[in-house]
């Protein structure tokens, strides 16, 4: 029981990695409060882990705003934010063929990711400190990626914007430390969640073959390094990036 009683905040928990964060999380007695904007999966994870949802637009600082006030209004603290919510939408820069453009990525995409990925973080992470701050503490884990140090083909926006979470990462952890938050990034390699098991086998196999290890990432992989980090034997670690990764270097 490593987190009892900690109320804690996950934002995309209905589904992947959030799903089974707040799952490893419940196990260790922490309170745990999801939110994400697919109702009816929230509801669902809701149901089976006998938790509290919310649906909630995390690029809207209003809701954000709102989910945080009525969270404080029940349970009188947040000890644990979990910034996990992401959307992919990949893209070339530029598609060259044949000697002229054929494709590239749209502005929509490139705004729609940094909107949810980098902008929602900050949105959650800002809401959620003064409240730390005056109880006198707390975590803030936030979800980067390996192609956020390594570099991705065909990942502009996402990649932008998962180094933008280890940056704002070394930022708060310089910042927040005096008020005793601790902030620190977890970077997964390829990991099994639902979204990635649906890429055909041909990728699927690409990724076990470049990962040392021999095979995918499972998203309890990932909430087992939350947990660390989240938990009182990382009290004396903060500002840092953990690759949960299997080994791999990407674009080897």
């Amino acid at each position: 029981m490593q987190l009892k009683d900690r109320v804690t905040l996950i934002t995309g928990g209905a589904a992947g990695i959030g799903k089974a964060t707040a799952k490893r999380f419940t196990e260790e007695g922490a309170t745990v409060i999801i939110c994400d904007v697919n109702s009816e999966a929230g509801e669902a994870v809701a149901k089976e882990l006998n938790i509290a949802f919310y649906m909630v637009d995390i690029t809207d600082r209003q809701a954000v705003e709102k989910w945080v006030e009525d969270v404080l209004n029940d349970h009188g603290r947040i000890d644990i934010l979990v910034n996990n919510a992401g959307v992919l939408r990949d893209g070339q820069l530029v598609k060259w063929k044949n000697g002229e453009v054929v494709g590239r990525m749209s502005e929509e995409a490139f705004d729609l990711v940094i909107s949810v990925n980098l902008k929602g973080v900050f949105n959650c992470t800002q809401a959620v400190v003064p409240v730390m701050i005056q109880q006198g503490g707390g975590v803030i884990l936030n979800a980067s990626s390996v192609v956020g140090l390594d570099g991705n083909f065909g990942q502009t926006n996402y990649v932008a914007t998962k180094a933008g979470v280890l940056g704002m990462t070394k930022v708060w952890a310089r910042e927040l430390g005096r008020y005793k938050i601790r902030v620190n990034a977890v970077a997964p390699g390829f990991t099994a969640t639902e979204m990635v098991m649906q890429m055909p086998d041909k990728i699927l196999d690409g990724m076990r073959q470049h990962t040392p290890l021999g095979r995918l990432g499972e998203p309890r992989d990932i909430a087992n390094a939350y947990l660390f980090l989240a938990s009182d034997e990382a009290s004396f670690i903060t500002g840092e990036i953990l690759r949960v990764d299997g080994g791999i270097v990407v674009g080897t």
